[in-house]
């Protein structure tokens, strides 16, 4: 059989199951850890409940992915999870799930990998709405999710000192509501609304313009030139505000909403 004979033939049983994001529906991306409790807490003992190299780290492979050939417009980080907002007109790959998948998991697992000296993965799944006011949605529903492990995690870590072991820690978390919760972090000494942004809701990354002093290269005369950078934001508002937020981003990339 010739070459090409044989490559259309097994082409089909490769690409027979591919699915592609239809157009006119946003692409968000979630990127999280694999097996992150057992690297970050036994392996390379973090701090804990949360540690700055480890958020640094998470950060810088967000920064990664949004620079890697797709067009993304924000990245938001907490935890161990990634989440990355393509651009409404993203077309990468004829915009087929299995190479975004592929590549995103593909480039977090390396780059965290490099900064942490040892081996780590990510899965990815692709997650497609139809329509902006959902992409807000989504990304206010991570918001307050990292608002409830924060306070999940520093209730934990305070029982565990408390001298409880981690089946009974994790127990006891489920019979106290949210003010109970707080009312404990209080009376250890933790205000929890003292606590860092960051760690309450997480990180985000998104695209900023600033001038840049350059030289005409024809004439030699000093020139302002405008240049695109990623800006790292450790202060995100919470609930209607976030929302807001993630509405004016789509706004300024040019996504009518």
């Amino acid at each position: 059989m010739k070459f090409d004979d044989l490559d259309q033939k097994m082409r089909v049983f490769e690409t027979a199951h591919d699915l592609y994001v239809l157009p006119e529906l946003y692409i968000v991306a979630r990127i999280d850890g694999r097996s992150f409790t057992r690297l970050t807490k036994e392996v390379h003992q973090f701090e804990a409940p949360f540690d700055l190299k480890f958020r640094d780290y998470m950060v810088a492979t967000t920064k990664h992915l949004m620079n890697c050939g797709f067009r993304v417009i924000y990245g938001y980080t907490q935890s161990d999870e990634i989440s990355l907002l393509f651009h409404f007109h993203e077309d990468s790959f004829g915009r087929k799930v299995r190479k975004y998948n592929s590549v995103l998991a593909g480039e977090a697992s390396a780059q965290f990998s490099v900064l942490l000296g040892d081996v780590a993965s990510f899965d990815c799944r692709i997650i497609q709405l139809p329509n902006s006011s959902l992409v807000v949605d989504y990304f206010r529903w991570r918001n307050e999710d990292a608002f409830r492990n924060a306070l999940n995690a520093h209730c934990y870590w305070v029982l565990r000192s408390d001298g409880k072991l981690p089946q009974s820690a994790t127990n006891a978390l489920h019979k106290l509501s949210v003010s109970d919760k707080n009312e404990l972090l209080f009376q250890h000494g933790i205000n929890f609304n003292d606590l860092p942004a960051w760690q309450k809701r997480g990180s985000g990354l998104y695209w900023e313009t600033y001038e840049k002093q350059g030289e005409n290269p024809i004439t030699g005369e000093s020139v302002m030139a405008q240049r695109r950078r990623i800006k790292i934001d450790f202060e995100l508002p919470m609930k209607d505000d976030y929302g807001a937020f993630i509405e004016t981003l789509l706004q300024d990339s040019g996504i009518d909403t």
